[in-house]
Parts: C-alpha cells; structure tokens; sequence
C-alpha cells in the first residue's frame, strides 16, 4: 500500500454538569438526597457546606450521617444526609476541583418543630373571680418560629404573641398571652393551646383546666310573695360559693335577726317588712355577699306625719300636712269636718289667703282597699277680729236672775270686752242688778252679763256685745226675751214656770 499516514482525531470532550444540587426544605429526622451529576470528568469531586470542604472518601468520615452515594462511573456524586437536623441547616456546593467547576449553591433548609407547647401552671390554675389573669402557652424551639391559636370550649381566641430567637439565631420561642377576667361561671372550664408551624402543619395542643375561687354567689327568695300583716313567711337564702360557705347571717333593717342561722329564716310579718329590707349575708374564705329584700305586706293606714294644728294670720296661705302608710296603696281624702266635700287627695292640704271661714277641724282619711282605714282631725286657727258665735236672741224669766251671752271662739282671744245698752257700758264688776264675768272655756272665751231680778224693762232692751284684740272689733247685737211666751206676747200664768237658764 501507499505511505498514506493515519488521522488520529483527539476529541475532549467539556466537562461539565448534567445535574446540580436544588433548594430543598426538610423536617428534623427526615432524609435527604442533594445531586450532582459529572460528565466527562475523572478527577475529584467534593462537596463544600457553608463555603467548608466536607473531605473525600475517607476524610467524610468526620460527617457520619453524610455519604456519596451513586455510581462514579456513570458521575454521580451524590450527597446523601440521614436523619437530618438543625446543624445540616446551611448552603452546598459540590465541585470538580480538577476541572475548577462549581455547581449552584443549594439551600438546605431544615425544619424543626417546636417542643409540646406548656402551659404556665397546667394542668389546673387557681384564679380569684374578678381578678384578670393571663392565661401563657409557649412553644419552644421550633423553626420556622409556631404560631399559637388558643380555644375556649372550641372556639378560636386571640392571645398576644411574642418571639425570642435562641442563641444559635435559627431557632424560636413564641409566647401567648390570652387574657381572661374569671368569673364563677369558668370553674371547670378548658382553655386549649395548640402550636402550629411548617414541620407540623398538624399542630399540637395541650390543655388547662380553670378552677376559681369566688365569694358566695347568693339569691333571696320569700314564699309567700304576698302576705296579710300576721302572717308567716319563709325566706331561702340560696347561694353557691368556692370553697365551701362558712355560715349565713340574718338581719331585718340593718340589725342582726341572732337566732336566724341556717340558709332560711321563718317569721311573722307585720308592717315594718315592708320598709325595713330582710337581709342575708353568706361568707366564705373569700368574701361575703348580701342580698336584701322587702315583703309584700299588706297592712291598715298608718299614721307617718300627724297633722299639725295651725296658727296663721287671716290672708295668708296655709299648707296642712298628713303623711299615712298602707299596702296596697292607699287612697288619702282631705274634707272640712261636718262637710263631704274633698279639698284634697294629696299628703298636703293647700289653702290659699284664708279667712276666718276657713278656721275649723279638718279631716284626712286614709283607706286601703278591703284592708282597713285610718283618720285624723286637725284644727286650723286664722287670726283676725273677735268673731261673736252666740245667738241673737236669749231667753230669761221674769224675776229670776237671767243670763246674756256672748261667746267669742275665735283667735286670737279678745283683750277685752265691754256690754253696752241703754246708757249702761260695763267690762267687768257689777253696777246696779247686772254684772259681768269672762270664763276661758277649751273652745274660747265666753263674757256673762248676769241680771238680778230680770224686769219688763230688760225684754224692751239691745244689748251690745264688743270685743277688741289686736286685729281690731268685733261687735254682736243681743236681745233678751220673755222665757215660755213662745212669741204670743207675755201671759201672766207663764211666769210661774221654772227657769231653764243657758243660752
């Protein structure tokens, strides 16, 4: 053959990547594979984490949980991580020194779940009723840092949440705060905390169990509800109380009922129930509650405010006042004695620029329907002139000693007072046959003329009766007739009838 030479074609092939290590994400304890795929490289391959060479072959062996894993011949050098934890939380890269290639950086980001959530003082807290309190759940350790919701009986409540980074600055506590003002009403009631995060979407819960102590919650109640003054009634003091009531106490207006002990107290009722409140007091090692209550009594009038009697000035206004009590209530008349008609349904009597017609007894009456009445008279005096209240016409007999009268009720009584008639004027003493004397009664002043050995000429006579005070006169105009003549004139055998005497 022909000096042909042969072509020896020397082809390198590029080293390069076929696949590379990707961001991944993974929970505490799992296992995780990075890739690397070489092609067209025989020399060595490594992985660096954080930038550090983690060592070849042997030298791995500072790593345990770390292996290469794959078939070199076919370039794979994979890096395999079991039973992965916080410390494996970091960026790799695998590299073919000889080649001086390097793959993309990949992320391994490990997640931790977060320690059972606690509650602070679980499994049973011991709250004061009316005390706030925050309820505090943690969960500890967990990254991504948990989220914590809390429930009370099942539904959803919204607590104050705070986190702290731990020193290795990856992992977090979150705390929850959740605010309660117990009541009674919470003993036995069940607050739930769960923790959340990416490592368990499924969460985990923990539970706290309230208990709280409050001072007795109590109720009053009386059987009958309606009573007749007399009647007996049973009050129940009902009351619930933690810890354990440690005794009752009784009292009716303010003062303690000493034989009433025990969580119900039976009595005779008679008006004053009605306004003095029963009262009972329940303690416990916490506190004490009263409750009061009035009973329904019914009863009579009573008198509460007596009318006053009064003085007062003619023109000026006047307001009498009678205050009664009674159940059911009472309906209250004022009327004028002797008279029916009602001045006045009100405790006050209002009566404006009295005269001396106004003075007099008056009258305020309570009634309560079908239970019973009650009444009191009270007198009213106006000031002004002497009012004379005698009859115009008296009576005497001939020969006998007879009587002219003049009686002054009204006030103020007269200062003096003076008979006139004829040419006679005489204010006390005696003149001639006729004298004059002045009594107080208990209803006024009454001035006497008495006349010896009454004649014709005193039946043909006026007699003038005036009394002064200090609002001025009063002045009356009497006649004296014959005894017995019954207006038929002066029959002689009438005088020997017996004398009567009086006005």
């Amino acid at each position: 053959g022909g000096g042909r030479g042969t072509n020896l074609l020397l082809i390198f092939a590029q080293t390069r990547f076929v696949e590379e290590p990707e961001d991944q994400t993974v929970v505490a304890g799992q296992r995780i594979v990075l890739s690397c795929v070489v092609l067209n490289y025989s020399g060595i391959v490594q992985w660096t984490k954080d930038g550090l060479a983690l060592g070849m072959g042997q030298g791995l062996k500072a790593w345990p949980r770390y292996r290469i894993v794959g078939t070199a011949d076919s370039g794979q050098y994979n890096l395999e991580i079991t039973d992965a934890e916080l410390s494996d939380d970091a960026v790799y890269e695998c590299q073919a020194t000889e080649a001086a290639l390097r793959s993309r950086r990949a992320r391994l980001t490990v997640l931790i779940p977060p320690e059972d959530p606690t509650i602070d003082g679980a499994p049973e807290i011991l709250l004061r009723a009316g005390t706030p309190y925050n309820l505090t759940c943690r969960a500890r350790s967990a990254k991504p840092a948990a989220t914590i919701v809390w429930y009370r009986d099942g539904l959803q409540q919204d607590g104050a949440v705070t986190s702290t980074v731990l020193a290795d600055g990856k992992r977090e506590t979150t705390t929850s705060q959740l605010g309660i003002n117990p009541t009674d009403l919470d003993i036995g009631r069940v607050f739930s905390c769960r923790s959340v995060n990416d490592a368990i979407p499924a969460g985990k819960e923990t539970f706290v169990k309230l208990n709280v102590h409050h001072p007795p919650t109590v109720t009053l109640s009386i059987q009958p509800q309606t009573v007749q003054e007399g009647e007996r009634v049973v009050f129940t003091c009902m009351a619930t109380a933690n810890p354990e009531i440690k005794g009752y106490r009784w009292a009716k207006g303010g003062v303690v009922i000493e034989e009433a002990k025990e969580n119900k107290y039976e009595t005779q009722v008679d008006y004053s129930f009605f306004t003095e409140p029963v009262s009972c007091e329940v303690h416990n090692d916490i506190g004490s509650t009263n409750v009061s209550t009035l009973v329904d009594v019914h009863f009579a009038p009573r008198i509460v405010v007596d009318p006053k009697p009064t003085t007062t000035d003619i023109g000026s206004d006047v307001t009498l006042t009678c205050v009664w009590s009674g159940n059911p209530p009472l309906t209250l008349t004022w009327t004028k004695k002797e008279s029916n008609m009602v001045l006045s349904n009100s405790n006050q009597l209002y009566l404006k620029s009295v005269t001396q017609a106004d003075a007099g007894q008056y009258v305020c009456k309570a009634i309560v329907p079908r239970i019973g009445v009650g009444e009191r008279e009270v007198t009213l005096f106006v000031n002004g002139p002497p009012i004379i209240s005698s009859e115009a016409v008296q009576y005497a007999a001939r020969g006998d000693r007879g009587k002219v009268e003049c009686f002054i009720g009204s006030t103020p009584p007269p200062d003096r007072i003076a008979w006139a008639w004829k040419e006679n004027i005489l204010e006390a003493g005696t003149l001639e046959r006729y004298t004059v004397e002045r009594t107080n009664t208990g209803s006024g002043v009454l001035s006497t003329l008495t006349i010896n050995n009454v004649m014709d000429a005193d039946f043909q006579t006026r007699y003038n009766c005036t009394a002064w005070n200090s609002f001025g006169p009063g002045t009356a105009i009497i006649q004296l007739d014959e005894k017995g003549t019954g207006g038929l004139g002066r029959l002689g055998p009438l005088r020997e009838l017996p004398g009567f005497g009086g006005r």
